[in-house]
């Protein structure tokens, strides 16, 4: 019965055409998961002392829809990649097809006060970073420095919405990791974004990302946060990358900053309950849940 379930599994994969019709990303990798899994089942199987004959070929015509799947998937990320480098695909038209391609995981197509995660949404955009293994921290992390998380990207172009990016700007991503959040502000507004970054493999990691894809505008810059100079900066995010006393440190040179020009700053995480206690800065909006809203700040101005 086993045998005929995975059978059947694959042969409604295999016959579903949609799925190599390139626009179907969501679909293709609801597919390539589906196969994953029923792959690992085979092998499974295979393990027993006398698996069935006929799990070989099932798992032969698995492997090769995923393989087929996956070469759609790859010939797209490498002409995205592409038209990125030669200019032809930023701003309205790379959103546009970020909509296209991976529109379900959008703020806009979820239930009111949804947690925001990661969807294929993140799989779409983590393709315009071509290096497929990732670094390994080489630096010991202090008691109040946080893990590296990946912001999602849902978050990302929310924050380009609200923010109305010029090229007025400069925009810093303070603790910004594999530069994810850098990369794509920048592709989708053109301003000049910066990212401060204290590990090394990190901050090596998403200048060549941002180097590969032709991103001039783009600087990754591999300092402490507490030590950096980003004075020119009008525009700061945070994904909680520090808590304590380094992130009121932090926030202490920003306000510096303040006393010469108004700045913004958005923040996502368990941080922004901390910034919204800040008497130089005033919320621009009601955040009702401070770890999975994205949180906006203006700095109030000086007499």
């Amino acid at each position: 019965m086993m045998i005929s379930d995975l059978q059947t599994d694959i042969e409604a994969l295999q016959g579903n055409t949609a799925l190599w019709n390139e626009t179907n990303f969501e679909k293709r990798i609801e597919a390539l998961d589906d196969l994953e899994f029923i792959i690992d089942r085979i092998e499974a199987l295979l393990q027993l002392d006398s698996p069935p004959v006929e799990l070989f070929p099932l798992k032969q015509c698995a492997q090769t829809i995923k393989s087929q799947l996956e070469a759609i998937n790859v010939a797209l990320f490498a002409r995205l990649r592409a038209a990125i480098r030669s200019g032809r695909c930023q701003g309205v038209a790379l959103l546009d097809l970020i909509k296209t391609y991976a529109g379900s995981g959008l703020i806009s197509s979820q239930p009111t006060n949804s947690v925001v995660g990661y969807s294929n949404l993140d799989v779409f955009t983590n393709s315009f970073f071509f290096l497929e293994i990732l670094p390994t921290a080489t630096l010991k992390r202090e008691p109040e420095m946080v893990f590296y998380q990946k912001t999602p990207t849902q978050i990302i172009l929310e924050l380009v919405a609200k923010a109305n990016l010029t090229n007025q700007d400069v925009f810093y991503d303070l603790g910004s990791g594999l530069g994810h959040v850098c990369v794509l502000v920048n592709l989708l507004t053109g301003t000049t974004a910066k990212g401060i970054e204290i590990e090394p493999a990190y901050c090596s990691y998403a200048t060549i990302c941002a180097s590969d894809l032709n991103l001039s505008n783009v600087v990754f810059i591999c300092e402490d946060a507490r030590i950096a100079n980003y004075s020119d900066g009008t525009v700061f995010f945070l994904y909680t990358p520090f808590v304590g006393q380094i992130l009121q440190e932090v926030l202490n040179k920003l306000q510096v900053i303040s006393w010469d020009r108004p700045i913004r700053l958005f923040s996502y995480g368990p941080c922004t309950a901390y910034i919204a206690q800040q008497s130089w800065l005033t919320s621009t909006g009601q955040v009702n849940d401070y770890l999975y809203e994205l949180g906006e700040f203006r700095s109030r101005p000086t007499n």
